[in-house]
């Protein structure tokens, strides 16, 4: 019974991440609409929940994008690069083992693998 629930839990935790990266999404592009570019890397996704410094506090939506940012499945933080390698910008969970590459549960999750 533990070899079928292990997989099951690997699965589960790789579609949380595919979701949390959706919302994440959503939320840059909503930063977009009103500040008309994406956050600065150094910025990071933490300009979703809250002002900035240097950012024009009129245009910036009150009480921000997100109401908090999660963590990943393994409670690492999603890594944001702007612009991206990939893509406009990449948003990256390095899996289970949190570290770049891997397979199975340690295989990286990223937002532009759609």
């Amino acid at each position: 019974v533990a070899l079928t629930i292990i997989p099951e839990t690997g699965k589960a935790q790789i579609i949380r991440a595919k979701s949390d990266i959706r919302i994440l999404e959503q939320g840059l592009e909503m930063y977009r609409l009103d500040m008309l570019d994406y956050p600065e890397q150094e910025m990071g996704l933490a300009a979703l929940k809250s002002l900035p410094s240097g950012v024009d506090e009129e245009r910036y939506r009150k009480g921000g994008y997100l109401k908090s940012l999660p963590d990943d499945p393994w409670g690492n933080p999603y890594v944001y690069i702007y612009p991206g390698e990939n893509d406009v910008y990449d948003i990256i969970s390095y899996g289970a083992d949190g570290e770049v590459g891997g397979e199975a549960a340690d295989e990286d999750i990223v937002s532009w693998d759609k």
